[in-house]
């Protein structure tokens, strides 16, 4: 049972930053959001251009449940500001990296593992697979249960792993996701043709279909310090001075 609470972000970025960013985000954010904040990363990554929005990264942080959020909120914007004070010089050089973003809180599905079981499990991905669901309202849950019952084992058996899939929280059960870790290229390839007529995904398809539920997929890499390529969390003798990424 996996009770926490998650931010997932999607993050416009400034030109060719997209590296120094990402840099920024793991080695400079993560330890001060660990120790004063008890917020884990659970994922930094950078979309692939071709599959979807570009320059783009998508960000997850993994909070001890809703209490642990407000924990968040209340350290953050408890400020005149509505920002921390300890983190003005973070922000300074965040802004220059990046121009906004639109986030979500989402909730786990019971079997989506927290990111430490995820890392003592060895999971990786040499590229991720990204998949927003839309329905109609009220929906979103289902849609989940049946990625469960009937896409989770087609696409484990193309040699992929589910990294989590999650509701979005504060909407109306319209919107849901699910991350996808493919071990190499190839086996997104497989992937995509296992969608084609005939394929072993083609069943799942039929079934978003008939709901009225439309997906849309983009691909990700992770970034250098991600927890999943690094096996840990990022750690302050991680950091580099911007100016050398």
């Amino acid at each position: 049972m996996n009770d926490k609470v998650y931010i997932h972000e999607l993050i416009d970025v400034i030109g060719h930053n997209r590296a120094r960013y990402m840099h920024h985000m793991t080695a400079n954010w993560c330890p001060v959001a660990v120790e004063e904040r008890n917020q884990l990363c659970f994922g930094v990554w950078g979309t692939v251009g071709s599959t979807g929005r570009w320059p783009e990264v998508v960000n997850m942080w993994e909070l001890d449940g809703w209490d642990g959020l407000v924990a968040n909120f209340s350290h953050e914007l408890s400020h005149d500001s509505l920002q921390d004070p300890s983190l003005a010089e973070w922000w300074a050089a965040a802004a220059e990296l990046r121009r906004g973003g639109f986030d979500r809180i989402v909730v786990p599905e019971p079997w989506t593992d927290p990111i430490d079981t995820l890392v003592a499990r060895g999971v990786r991905g040499e590229v991720y697979a990204h998949e927003l669901f839309s329905c109609a309202p009220g929906r979103s849950r289902e849609v989940l249960r049946e990625l469960h019952d009937s896409a989770l084992a087609a696409a484990t058996a193309l040699g992929m792993t589910c990294v989590g899939a999650w509701n979005v929280a504060m909407g109306n059960d319209a919107e849901c996701l699910a991350i996808w870790a493919l071990p190499d290229w190839s086996s997104w390839a497989d992937y995509e043709r296992a969608w084609d007529a005939g394929g072993s995904m083609r069943a799942w398809a039929q079934w978003l279909a008939g709901a009225e539920v439309s997906m849309r997929r983009t691909l990700m890499v992770d970034a250098p310090l991600a927890p999943l390529r690094l096996g840990r969390q990022p750690q302050v003798g991680d950091r580099r001075p911007l100016d050398t990424i």
